[in-house]
């Protein structure tokens, strides 16, 4: 089923809000659907976090509307909320409970959560062994972790994570992007998770939205993405004067040239244009040494849609 044909569980309407006389969000619109993991990717700063505050309801947006489940955050806020979970930075946890006591507490706050419920999302978070020990015996990723069960614990149907990797060793990372992709593709949680990686999102996501400067600048799937890498089409060419061989292209091939070097420079075009670019460059004088094609990757369309703004490692 495509995203058209679904019904959206949450809906970001033209979305804007200000602090002071700066922008963080710039009337930003975007759905996000049951069974998806859509990740929100943008540099430290872009609005990410202030976005995810006004769906949680720490902030209210100075102009546009949130929708979850069906519901107006603004007009019908405990309906709104009622089946939404999340995680705004770091979990906060009475240190000196054990896990297990902090989730019964958190419980309180909703109806049905029995005591199977809160072993479950123990186990599936990998606390068992270490539920009944003291929360400030806990590392950094284990915190992360009681705080991905806590927002799990009453079913939501949407699941909000800002930077949930934070303090998660290589396999705890793996751990968790198992449990979201799980949440989503086999129980239809729709997942919302924000991040500043792009390593993150590829591995875990099915459509992202990148933003930065508080506008969204693009959203789309991680197979489009791929597609678009594989599709770019950019050549390599080797000459004893790249100087030279720039100024005989730039007429037919117009901002297309960058990254002249020492005895290189590299143009964007398209396979069947090499050849009567390298005829021009020698009926113009100049020689030619080499030529290569450049294999663009994620990082590249990346750097193209956001002028250099995300973090790739």
């Amino acid at each position: 089923m495509t995203s058209s044909e679904r019904k959206p569980a949450l809906q970001i309407q033209n979305v804007t809000k200000t602090f002071g006389r700066k922008t963080a969000v710039d009337n930003v619109s975007f759905e996000l659907y049951p069974g998806e993991v859509f990740g929100f990717l943008g540099p430290n700063g872009a609005g990410k976090t202030t976005i995810i505050k006004m769906i949680m309801g720490f902030f209210r947006p100075d102009e546009g509307t949130i929708i979850i489940n069906g519901y107006n955050r603004k007009t019908h806020y405990e309906a709104a909320m009622s089946s939404i979970g999340g995680i705004v930075e770091n979990p906060e946890m009475y240190n000196t409970l054990s896990a297990r006591l902090n989730l019964k507490m958190y419980a309180r706050l909703h109806k049905g959560v029995t005591p199977e419920r809160i072993n479950e999302v123990l186990e599936l978070v990998g606390l068992s062994e270490r539920a009944d020990d003291p929360v400030k015996k806990y590392s950094l990723g284990m915190k992360q972790r009681i705080g991905l069960a806590q927002a799990m614990l009453h079913h939501p149907n949407v699941l909000i994570l800002d930077e949930p990797t934070n303090g998660l060793d290589p396999a705890g990372i793996h751990q968790l992007r198992d449990i979201l992709k799980k949440l989503a593709h086999e129980e239809g949680v729709a997942v919302m998770v924000s991040s500043h990686l792009l390593s993150e999102m590829q591995l875990m996501c099915d459509r992202i939205g990148i933003i930065n400067h508080g506008k969204l600048l693009q959203i789309c799937s991680i197979d489009d993405l791929m597609h678009r890498a594989q599709t770019s089409s950019a050549y390599r060419i080797k000459t004893s004067d790249p100087a030279k061989a720039k100024e005989i292209l730039s007429e037919a091939y117009k901002n297309r040239i960058s990254n002249v070097g020492s005895d290189t420079l590299d143009i964007e075009i398209d396979e069947t244009q090499i050849n009567e670019c390298v005829r021009t460059l020698v009926s113009g004088g100049s020689d030619i040494l080499g030529v290569q094609k450049i294999e663009s990757s994620l990082e590249d369309v990346f750097l193209e849609i956001t002028g250099g703004g995300i973090q790739i490692e």
